[in-house]
Formats: C-alpha cells, structure tokens, sequence
C-alpha cells in the first residue's frame, strides 16, 4: 500500500513499502503546515529544486532523522557540505532506492539556493514503487510538451502545481488515472480554486482529481 499526504504548498509525504519519504519539506514559515518539521518521519527526503520553499527544513529534519537526501548533485553536494547524508542524480538519471525506481525529469523552473549558491536544474521526480506503481511529482514547473513522454510510462499518479489552464494542459498530456494539485493557496499570488479546477480536469479529461486539504492523505 503507498499513502500520500499533502502538508500545504509543495510539501508531500509518501509512505510506502514501509518506507517514510518526505518531498520539499518546507514547513516553517509554510502558513497551510499542520504539523512541525520535529514531528515528521523521514527515511528519505527528495528534494526537486533549491528555492527556500522547497528545500525548506530538509536540514533540519536529515540531521534528526538521519534521512539519506536525494536530489540533482548540485544541492546533494550543497547539503553534504553541511554534514547530511545525500544521494545526487541527474535529469534523467535513474535509481533503484529501497523504495523504488527514481529518475529526475525535466522541470521548467529555477533552482538557486538560499544563500544564493548555483542549484543546478530543477527537476520532476517520477517514482516506480516497488510493487510497480507509477508516480510522478513534476515540483515547480511550468508546461512542456515532454509530459506526453512521461505519461507513456503509464502514471497512476500526478502530482502537479495548479495555476492557470496550463495545469489542465499538463493533465491532458500526463494522462495519469488520478491527479492531486498542489502548490496553490499558501499565499495570494498563487490563490486558486481547486474543486473548479478538478471539476474542470473531470469533465475535458478521463483523469480522477483528488483535492486533498493540508495534512489530508490519500491512499493509492
């Protein structure tokens, strides 16, 4: 069984084969958290891109937790020199984890990090679970015609920002069986309607949208 739980913003846990994962773990100053950095799990942090907002309290949480990161090398090195233990991948790369098959996939965004440091590039991360799941987290991007090659793998899941129409677009080339928003809401420049969003995606697409409140989870 995976389990997926949205923490407000970009922040996702994944629990699956036994394996606790946390995903851009920004908490504090993240105003839609239910919970606190020191309250969280984590075997595994991934980490798609080096903005505070995502990359977040992943230091935090690693040195407590003694959580292995997984990101692009740039900030897997970025954070090594900070004592964590990291796993650095690149644009479509793969990886057998023991939770699962990971490659970085394309992301049109940035990536500089918080001290201002060189991030690398942004990337999606599309996820096979050991029991043959496929899951993709496109982190921070906007449209390219590159999501119909990532839907051909077959995804069960997407998990994508919502903005404008081009959310919508990016589910029409996705084709996943059940897509969940996120990335809306925290604060007003990125305010949306996520039900007029989801009814929108069920009725032009055959995709279910799950819209999830912060700390709400939902089981694959």
């Amino acid at each position: 069984m995976t389990t997926l739980t949205w923490y407000g913003h970009a922040t996702l846990g994944l629990e699956t084969g036994g394996q606790h994962i946390l995903i851009d773990p920004f908490f504090n100053g993240n105003p839609s958290a239910t919970v606190s950095p020191d309250k969280v799990q984590a075997d595994f942090i991934l980490v798609t891109h080096g903005h505070g907002d995502h990359i977040g309290d992943t230091v935090e949480i690693a040195k407590r937790t003694g959580a292995l990161v997984i990101s692009n090398h740039e900030i897997a090195g970025w954070l090594g020199n900070q004592g964590l233990k990291t796993h650095g991948q690149h644009l479509g790369g793969g990886y057998k984890h023991p939770f699962g098959y990971l490659k970085l996939t394309l992301a049109l965004h940035g990536s500089a990090l918080p001290d201002g440091s060189y991030g690398g590039n942004p990337a999606g991360l599309l996820l096979t679970t050991n029991d043959g799941r496929k899951l993709y987290f496109a982190g921070d991007t906007g449209l390219f015609g590159d999501m119909k090659l990532i839907g051909e793998e077959g995804l069960d899941l997407a998990v994508i920002p919502i903005g404008d129409n081009e959310a919508l677009r990016a589910v029409k080339l996705l084709t996943p069986k059940i897509v969940v928003p996120i990335h809306f809401g925290t604060w007003g420049l990125i305010a949306q309607d996520p039900a007029a969003w989801a009814a929108r995606v069920e009725k032009e697409t055959t995709t279910k949208a799950v819209v999830l409140k912060p700390g709400g989870s939902f089981e694959l």
